[in-house]
């Protein structure tokens, strides 16, 4: 684990639990679980072999071994979707249509690119993608416990983003449409969507919020909203002023001062998703190869991993 840092089971309200795991960089998302009188609903699994079964671990101590029932994806990205393998056959996976179409098209896990290091040991064979599919809304039951599945209804952190919200406790699963103190990643969605996202996140009104990584948010949600909402507004300010003076999102990205966002992690993920605003406001297509490319320019070597 990161820098000896311990991943941790929170009971967040009864039965409803978050699994925390530090430092929330590269490939180390959060995730959940909803035990209900029909079993456990997970809310993601996660990037490793490893990590997936400690998690499932904690999960199985805490719930006196309730049998996991369902999965939700809360998008397609294999910090959050890998460790579906290790479900049980049994269990249905459930995800939005874009997340499915994502998984299914992966090439990431047997084939891993240079970008980190140390390359991941990801310790899983093979993809399994959800195969129950919504586009809008679901609602899923566990016993009488409820939670609702919601898009927000445009891209923001990909296509396919699925909050879990439990009306009952108030508690929300944002997945990465909130990187708490990290630094956001939009380069697979969109900047204008993951800001109009804030919004509808803030609309909740969510007592507890398990963002997709850093720390449990407890109190006021607004500062954090605040702090992504100036990200995105630079990212978006950067890349109007740089395809203004000619330059490249490397080229933009090395005259922006992220100011307080430099001490988030993984800073350097500024190019790709200056690499997006520029795709977008040009209506082309992103690429991805030259995104991450310019990422390690940037960086100054392969993006660090701690998986």
């Amino acid at each position: 684990m990161a820098d000896g840092a311990e991943p941790r089971l929170t009971e967040v309200a009864p039965g409803v639990f978050a699994w925390q795991q530090p430092d929330g960089s590269w490939w180390i998302n959060n995730a959940g679980a909803v035990h209900g009188a029909d079993g456990v609903v997970l809310i993601d699994t996660c990037a490793t072999a490893e990590r997936t079964r400690r998690f499932l671990g904690a999960v199985d101590a805490a719930t006196g071994g309730a049998p996991v029932r369902m999965a939700v994806n809360t998008h397609l990205h294999g910090d959050h979707a890998y460790g579906n393998a290790l479900l049980p056959e049994s269990a249905v996976v459930v995800g939005h249509r874009v997340t499915r179409q994502g998984l299914l098209a992966d090439f990431i896990l047997k084939s891993t690119p240079p970008i980190w290091s140390p390359s991941p040991d990801w310790g899983v064979s093979r993809i399994r993608p959800p195969t129950v599919v919504l586009d809008d809304e679901l609602t899923l039951f566990t016993g009488e416990r409820r939670i609702e599945l919601r898009h927000p209804g445009h891209p923001a952190h990909t296509g396919g983003d699925v909050v879990a919200w439990l009306p009952e406790e108030q508690v929300l699963f944002t997945g990465d449409l909130i990187f708490h103190e990290v630094t956001p990643l939009v380069f697979m969605g969109s900047v204008e969507g993951a800001l109009r996202s804030l919004d509808w996140l803030a609309g909740f009104g969510a007592r507890t919020v398990v963002p997709g990584h850093g720390v449990l948010i407890t109190g006021d949600l607004a500062p954090v909203l605040a702090a992504h909402e100036a990200y995105y507004r630079l990212i978006l300010d950067t890349a109007r002023n740089g395809r203004a003076k000619g330059l490249t999102p490397l080229e933009a990205a090395r005259e922006c001062d992220l100011g307080a966002f430099a001490e988030w992690p993984d800073r350097e993920r500024v190019v790709l998703n200056l690499h997006r605003a520029y795709a977008d406001a040009e209506g082309g297509e992103l690429d991805l190869l030259a995104a991450f490319t310019d990422a390690i320019d940037y960086n100054g070597g392969p993006l660090r991993c701690a998986v």
